[in-house]
């Protein structure tokens, strides 16, 4: 029996074959969803599927688009929030 914490559907299991030539079962973590825009919830192109660990080890320039609020917002969103500043909206 595998200890509590891994007997979970959120965890991924994969089987292995340990170089004893037993198979084992290692358990991950699922791969994140999507990154989503904050104002329309739709998918952010640019940013990658990593965990957050994963994400920080990435320089700046790999893990969100160059734009202002790149990574935050779509660029629809972005157009309409800057003409509506601009107005003084």
């Amino acid at each position: 029996m595998v200890r509590r914490a891994l007997r979970s559907s959120r965890l991924k299991k994969i089987k292995r074959v340990a170089p004893s030539g037993k198979t084992v079962t290692h358990y991950e973590r699922r791969r994140p969803g999507r990154a989503l825009c904050s104002t329309c919830k739709g998918l952010l192109a640019g940013v990658p599927r990593l965990r957050q660990a994963k994400l920080h080890k990435l320089s700046k320039s790999k893990y969100r688009p160059k734009r202002t609020y790149g990574g935050v917002l779509c660029p629809s969103c972005l157009k309409h929030q800057l003409r509506n500043k601009a107005i003084g909206l």
